[in-house]
């Protein structure tokens, strides 16, 4: 590998134009795949994407823009996959080019839903990438504010340090600071964790809870998560650190977050069908709701949010008395 390593970011929405933003302002060119010809079209023509943070206006001379997963993926050394998790087995089935040697680094906040595993050890197991190519880009951090400019803190996991300090300075500018991790498996879990926890901050929002209780639950969201990741993965960390309480209350109180958005539709009576489809984006703790519950029926940590939101999301409970024997079990 070069001095100077080659990038590629996989994926058309938010976060990874977000990504493709950041990475523009340190490097001379990067790849960026997209299923969506016409999206690509739009970008070299008018310089923007049309989907997502039409705000963000590129400089295409910076970009290699590729329906072919297989062009992006051949051109870097470090990949970027930014897809939603629900989608990234169908997009890996394209593959024909070998990650061998290739770093990895998920930008995706959910859990494969074909493996039930995190994205690092899906490429770890799936594919035999050695944890020391695999890395973790996690918040606290919305894609929107980025477009904005707005100062922002990513944690960039990695089992080497060197390279996820390479990372680091690549996303890194003045509205951006990052900082390193060696936690991959337990930043992934919590990038997953909170995504659910903020479809409970928005069910209770669209139910008519008030501030007081939005803060007891995320009080209580984060003691979950920290007993259901040492249960998952034993070690040393600060469930206090940016990257695991941060990134939680960013997407538990953003007006920008779309898992919030989504539990506030179901909060309001909406069934998840229709709110489902009255979304553009993807609501990842959808899909993580049911993945860590079915996960904990292994590990048997204490999750009583977890198991509220996929009682209402999978087995269609009312989610008014769901949360009234909630409000029970916090405190």
């Amino acid at each position: 590998m070069s001095d100077t390593p080659k990038f590629a970011v996989i994926g058309g929405g938010s976060w990874a134009t977000a990504i493709a933003k950041m990475l523009c302002s340190n490097v001379s060119q990067i790849a960026w795949y997209m299923r969506n010809n016409d999206a690509i079209e739009h970008i070299r023509l008018q310089k923007h994407n049309s989907n997502y943070l039409s705000s963000v206006e590129f400089d295409t001379n910076k970009l290699l823009l590729t329906s072919d997963i297989n062009e992006a993926v051949a051109y870097a050394d470090y990949i970027i996959f930014a897809i939603p998790s629900a989608f990234l087995s169908t997009e890996l089935e394209k593959l024909t080019v070998s990650l061998e040697d290739k770093i990895i680094f998920s930008a995706i906040k959910g859990i494969v839903p074909e493996t039930s595993l995190i994205v690092g050890e899906h490429f770890h197991e799936k594919y035999g990438i050695s944890y020391d190519n695999i890395g973790v880009i996690t918040g606290p951090c919305h894609a929107e504010e980025v477009a904005l400019e707005r100062l922002s803190y990513l944690t960039i996991a990695c089992g080497n340090e060197k390279k996820a300090k390479i990372m680091g300075k690549n996303l890194n500018s003045h509205y951006i600071k990052t900082k390193t991790s060696d936690d991959i498996v337990g930043t992934e879990y919590a990038a997953m964790l909170k995504n659910i926890y903020a479809i409970a901050a928005g069910i209770a929002h669209g139910l008519g809870y008030g501030d007081n209780f939005q803060a007891l639950l995320m009080s209580n969201a984060i003691r979950e998560m920290k007993k259901f990741i040492r249960k998952v993965h034993k070690m040393k960390r600060n469930i206090n650190d940016s990257a695991y309480l941060g990134d939680l209350l960013v997407t538990g109180y953003s007006v920008f977050s779309r898992n919030r958005m989504f539990g506030n539709m179901i909060g309001k009576g909406y069934t998840v069908k229709s709110a489902q489809m009255e979304m553009s984006m993807v609501a990842e703790g959808y899909y993580a709701a049911k993945s860590a519950y079915n996960l904990n029926k292994e590990y048997e940590a204490k999750t009583p949010i977890i198991d509220a939101v996929y009682s209402i999301l999978y087995e269609g409970k009312d989610a008014k008395s769901v949360f009234s024997k909630l409000t029970e079990k916090l405190d």
